[in-house]
């Protein structure tokens, strides 16, 4: 299992990663609400704004603090390492 730093000592698992989006449109605000809604929305961001969401595979709902640049560079860079 590869694990990926979202930010401070927290990490996800890569293969449970299905999308790392903004958070700045009215459809990520939505499925913030509503994965809050049914207690599966996971705050990593620590009280910092959020900077990524990151969805999994089992519709859980993860706020980072990173960027989604940051969190795709550091899942680039996890995959050049196994090679």
């Amino acid at each position: 299992m590869k694990l990926i730093h979202i930010g401070f000592g927290n990490m996800v698992s890569l293969e449970r990663i299905v999308a790392v989006v903004s958070p700045d449109s009215a459809p990520i605000k939505r499925i913030i609400a509503e994965a809050k809604e049914k207690s599966i929305l996971i705050d990593a961001s620590y009280g910092r704004k959020t900077k990524a969401v990151i969805i999994a595979d089992s519709d859980h709902v993860i706020l980072s603090a990173l960027t989604p640049e940051k969190i795709g560079s550091r899942s680039d860079s996890e995959e050049t390492e196994d090679e």
